[in-house]
């Protein structure tokens, strides 16, 4: 209820600290299954310094306009892309969104439709909802990963594109990009890659001697990419990222702007207005953090993820869903709804919605956290 008279500042923040204690957060150690993490400390200081800064009327804040397109070039550069159009969006949601918006656009089809393997996203249920757009959905293998010989049979007059995942959200598997890369080429149908999570990741991890197929731009098939700076690159929420091949699907969802104060620009963003200030954090991170300090925060990760998955094998009563490809480690129990309850009876902010638990481990978790949760998950199992 809105009061008549206003309240001092000491007692609503007060009011805030009581109310938002039950809130989890990510210094706790307690927060296991996000694919988010506490903000890089250079990031905090930039979105209080610059967070009155509007990317959706570019006019009034040029510099923070060529700060956006100098980050979303380095990202096209870290993807394997001389030349790179997008914008940093609100996430990875937006970002799915925009592509199969790009996609339909280009390609005049009545009916258009778009394969995806079941292991998708649910933001492209939100993009076929409102674009329109049939969701034709392929069958996995064994290993969670697309069975690109069904993608292929799937393929008709109708269909305006295809979905590559690199780093699913439950099991963070990557797909077999190269080959669906190729079947796009040899269809003329170009293919979109959901790198929301691995996209700083796997550059990092192929580095370093990890085995993971190529995914990026390096694959001439492949003509769009998600990939999203507040999971691993550790921007604030909210900063996603789109990052087109060719100017031809940005110039597609350019919508004009007349009105601004700034001056007459295109918007290809859902959202109008827009924070500057994430999109100059992720260009701060990236050139504060380079390829060298996020590969040394990969390693750790991609490390300790290996390390937490060793020790599940050792546990009677829980099993590995199937080996990590990043740094997302997924287990199975007998009466996993059960085991859910009691670990989140005891704080630890995980689920189980897919019939697994998905621990990530992202730069906040650390080997201790670890620690601690498998001596409850332990305890757990030993009273089931």
């Amino acid at each position: 209820m809105l009061p008549k008279k206003g309240t001092s500042e000491e007692e609503i923040l007060n009011e805030l600290e009581k109310r938002l204690n039950v809130d989890l957060t990510f210094n706790s150690g307690k927060i296991l299954g996000s694919m988010c993490t506490y903000p890089h400390s250079l990031a905090q200081k930039i979105i209080c310094r610059y967070m009155d800064r509007n990317l959706g009327d570019p006019g009034l804040h040029k510099g923070s306009r060529e700060i956006e397109k100098e980050a979303v070039q380095m990202l096209g550069e870290l993807l394997n892309l001389k030349k790179a159009y997008g914008s940093i969006v609100s996430g990875g949601s937006e970002a799915n969104i925009l592509a199969v918006r790009a996609f339909r656009n280009i390609n005049d089809v009545e009916r258009p439709e778009l394969i995806l393997p079941k292991s998708a996203h649910f933001s492209f249920l939100k993009a076929s909802d409102l674009l329109r757009v049939k969701l034709v959905w392929a069958e996995l293998n064994d290993d969670y990963s697309v069975n690109v010989k069904d993608v292929e049979r799937k393929i008709n007059d109708n269909t305006i594109g295809i979905v590559g995942i690199a780093g699913t959200t439950g099991l963070g598997v990557v797909d077999d990009i190269p080959a669906l890369s190729d079947l796009a080429l040899d269809y003329g149908i170009p293919l979109h890659i959901d790198a929301a999570f691995g996209g700083f990741v796997i550059p990092f991890a192929k580095v370093l001697g990890y085995d993971l197929p190529d995914f990026d731009f390096k694959l001439k098939g492949v003509q769009s990419i998600t990939i999203d700076p507040h999971k691993m690159g550790m921007a604030p929420i909210p900063a996603g990222g789109i990052i087109f091949r060719k100017k031809k699907f940005v110039d597609s969802i350019s919508v004009p702007a007349p009105y601004l104060a700034g001056g007459k620009v295109s918007h290809i963003t859902i959202t109008g207005t827009r924070p500057g200030a994430n999109a100059i954090a992720v260009w701060a991170l990236l050139k504060h953090l380079g390829f060298e300090g996020y590969k040394k925060i990969v390693k750790e990760a991609m490390e300790l993820s290996r390390w937490f998955a060793e020790q599940i094998k050792t546990l009677d009563g829980a099993y590995l869903i199937r080996e990590p490809m990043l740094n997302i480690v997924s287990f199975g129990t007998k009466e996993l709804e059960k085991i859910e309850k009691e670990l989140k009876k005891r704080g630890w902010g995980i689920s189980a919605h897919r019939g697994y638990i998905r621990i990530v481990v992202m730069p906040h978790v650390k080997k201790e956290h670890l620690e601690n949760f498998l001596i409850d998950l332990k305890e757990i199992l030993g009273e089931h």
